[in-house]
């Protein structure tokens, strides 16, 4: 009967050993790149100036030149230093002025990017996106927006709203390592966040399973050893 147990606990821990050997490598790489990595440069902050303070004269701006019904929420946002108010979180109406002004152009949403970026960085070519899939390195970000990539080794991106001509993202090749390996890590290959999908529950049980047996098999291995050496004495 002992060894009944004390095989089909070794042949458990063995299969499941080598079905999630895999899985627990991949961890461990995952883990590796984390902890060996600066996550401020895995956000691309080495590229980017940080942006400088809104300074306006409050005199020259007129919140009552805005010709909206309803007004739920009002903020402030420079474009090229130029003043504006981001009304409602949809509309972009010139601080001055009061006029409802359109979308941000291509050579505005490439010029904040330059703006914003360390150095002259060599520009390649913009694109205008106004949806991505689950896996998009802009993923849950506003939308519609300017993708704006430049000819470097690091194959840098930057993302700006083409709503109000914020400055979103920068993405990188670093930025997009970490984001497949975290996919690998969570096991969440349908948007990389859910840390709480049903494969990566299954895994964490097997694994405490596999940890199970390892330890029953040391345990049953300890008996049968003592069993074999008291008669002996």
């Amino acid at each position: 009967m002992k060894r009944n147990k004390q095989y089909y606990a070794r042949k458990l821990h063995r299969f499941l050993g080598v079905f999630l050997g895999i899985q627990f490598l991949l961890w461990t790489l995952g883990g590796l790149y984390f902890s060996w990595t600066d996550i401020d440069e895995i956000h691309g902050d080495h590229f980017v100036i940080e942006p400088e303070p809104l300074a306006f004269n409050s005199d020259s701006l007129s919140i009552s030149d805005i010709h909206e019904s309803n007004i739920n929420s009002i903020s402030m946002v420079s474009v090229l230093s130029e003043p504006y108010f981001w009304v409602n979180e949809s509309k972009l109406y010139h601080a001055a002025t009061g006029k409802l002004r359109d979308e941000i152009s291509e050579s505005e949403a490439i010029a904040i990017a330059n703006a914003r970026l360390i150095g002259d960085i060599p520009f390649k070519k913009a694109t205008y996106i106004n949806e991505v899939g689950k896996h998009h390195e802009y993923r849950n970000r506003p939308l519609p927006a300017w993708k704006i990539d430049f000819d470097t080794t690091e194959d840098i991106t930057v993302y700006i709203d083409a709503r109000n001509g914020s400055f979103q993202r920068i993405r990188h090749q670093q930025w997009r390592w970490f984001d497949f390996l975290w996919m690998l890590h969570t096991m969440d290959y349908e948007g990389r966040d859910d840390m709480n999908n049903a494969i990566l529950r299954g895994f964490s049980i097997l694994g405490l399973i596999t940890v199970g047996s390892g330890f029953a098999l040391f345990f049953m291995t300890i008996r049968r050893r003592k069993a074999t050496i008291s008669p002996r004495n």
